[in-house]
């Protein structure tokens, strides 16, 4: 068995687990409330058109909003919660709208036959109207369900463990392994479910109590296989003793559980198996948190949700701390650290010696032939050109001052994933992206960075920033302290370049970095 799909079958117990966990207890919760509104509403014509109209509204919002919405609105809370929360609306149009047409389409003929022997209203609702509405009540539940399971995948970024740590993971680093992983477990498990729901609707109409008993058992034995795996102990579905380990069999943070944040690019997973895999050695149980967004990331680290992660002075400038213009390295570092911890209790550990700046990039041959060197040269051509990104980019105060100071405004902004955007500027695509300065496919492609000559671009250094509880930790402090200082640009080239163009998992590469950490260029200083 290859690593990589080793890793992947050794992540899955957690993942399809998480999954299940978030997409049933929203689909179960969604019907406690659709379900008695619908039949309130059923009976109720202006109520039914309020209460479709407000649930088609949510509806009508893409799922990653929704989703992104509910962290701001639980005061920067990532994880279970906000998925849970947004997929639980997500769930309620189908289970509602189905509920209130099967309801109001039964046939006036039969509410009076029931009236006509004497039926209450409540034996009506129970005896008659709901079970000949079923059909189409089941028929919006397994909507809900198909609708929750996949949208599920989507809550990676917030935070929830997911199938969706697959296919985020796989795009920004290009591991189609990976993505077909997610695909496949998270459309499996929609199929199973709705097929089990079908067949309660079956036993239910049919009144086959043996068919309702198998199927309930079946749906036992479905939640037992996708969540108990999870707590199983990892050693069982990963090899004892990770081969990357570094540091010894220390002991210094036995039984303590550390969470791990990154964001989502190749870079930040490969830092994130480094610092994982220090802790590991250490005697800690590490659990990850990828895929997260820069305000996201931070403020999980702010709130204790996560407990380290690496960010960039410049990002941490820019985007947290607010300050219009940049200043020297040196500079920005002694000023972000002293904000950090004064204004959150956040302590920057320390740069790793490495600059990951955000750069604007050319295919070599197309910059020579405009004459372009650097951002001022481009003006006078910007006028019909496109300058691809990642999602952040364009709405950050970096592409906006580079725009405004450089007089680029008549390009064109396109964004994309990450992980495409090196091809779509090789292949002329679009003119311009916005790279990363330690991505290894600047040099493979190559593509040639723009000089900035008014120096709007600030410096990122990538810094170790430790949460507030983590902080006082100074077993923590100690065992990741070590990385400060150690990783130099070409070595986080290399290892960016291993997963993007090698097709090594993070882990793997990872691994390779840690062990250049220890017999490369200055290992014994």
């Amino acid at each position: 068995m290859s690593d990589n799909l080793a890793e992947r079958w050794a992540e899955l117990p957690d993942l399809l687990a998480g999954h299940m966990l978030l997409s049933l207890a929203a689909i179960l919760v969604g019907l406690s409330i659709s379900l008695p509104l619908g039949i309130l509403a059923a009976a109720r014509p202006r109520l039914a058109a309020v209460v479709l109209n407000l649930a088609s509204v949510i509806q009508t919002i893409p799922g990653l909003a929704l989703l992104a919405l509910m962290v701001p609105l639980l005061g920067g809370m990532i994880g279970y919660a906000p998925a849970f929360l947004a997929l639980m609306l997500y769930s309620i149009l189908p289970i509602l709208r189905n509920t209130i047409v099967g309801l109001q389409g039964l046939d006036p003929v039969v509410r009076e036959a029931a009236r006509g022997i004497g039926m209450t209203a409540r034996e009506r609702l129970w005896q008659v109207e709901l079970p000949l509405a079923l059909p189409v009540i089941v028929a919006g539940l397994r909507t809900a369900v198909v609708w929750v399971v996949g949208a599920a995948t989507l809550a990676t970024p917030v935070g929830a463990s997911s199938l969706g740590n697959y296919i985020f993971a796989g795009l920004q680093t290009r591991n189609w392994l990976s993505v077909l992983f997610g695909c496949l477990f998270a459309a499996g498990l929609a199929i199973a479910l709705d097929q089990i729901i079908r067949l309660l609707e079956v036993a239910a109409r049919d009144r086959r109590r043996g068919l309702a008993i198998g199927v309930g058992v079946a749906l036992s034995a479905l939640i037992v296989i996708t969540i108990a795996p999870s707590h199983v102990p990892s050693g069982v579905f990963r090899r004892a003793g990770a081969d990357m380990a570094q540091t010894g069999d220390r002991n210094d943070l036995a039984d303590e559980t550390i969470v791990v944040g990154a964001k989502a690019f190749t870079e930040q997973y490969i830092l994130g198996a480094v610092m994982q895999t220090r802790l590991e050695s250490a005697g800690a149980r590490v659990e990850r948190l990828d895929n997260l967004g820069s305000t996201i990331a931070f403020d999980a680290l702010r709130t204790g949700e996560i407990d380290v992660y690496v960010d960039y002075s410049g990002t941490i400038w820019a985007t947290v701390m607010n300050r219009p213009e940049p200043v020297n390295r040196h500079a920005m570092l002694a000023e972000m650290t002293g904000w950090l911890y004064a204004e959150h209790g956040i302590l920057a550990l320390g740069g790793l010696g490495f600059e990951n700046a955000y750069g604007f990039a050319m295919a070599r041959d197309r910059a020579e032939a405009l004459g372009v060197s650097s951002l001022a040269d481009l003006a006078a051509h910007s006028d019909g050109m496109t300058v691809g990104g990642d999602a952040e980019v364009f709405s950050r105060p970096e592409w906006v001052k580079t725009r405004d100071q450089y007089g680029l405004g008549a390009m064109q902004t396109r964004a994309m994933d990450a992980a495409f955007m090196y091809g779509a500027v090789r292949d002329g695509q679009v003119d311009m992206i916005s790279a990363y300065t330690t991505d290894g496919r600047i040099a493979a492609f190559d593509l040639l960075v723009l000089e900035d000559p008014l120096g709007v671009l600030p410096p990122y250094d990538a810094v170790i920033l430790l949460s507030p509880d983590a902080a006082a930790n100074p077993e923590l402090v100690n065992v990741l302290s070590g990385l400060v200082g150690t990783i130099d640009s070409d070595a986080m080239r290399e290892a960016n370049r291993r997963v993007d163009l090698n097709r090594e998992t993070p882990a793997q590469a990872a691994g390779w970095l840690l062990e250049h950490l220890r017999t490369g260029p200055g290992a014994d200083q």
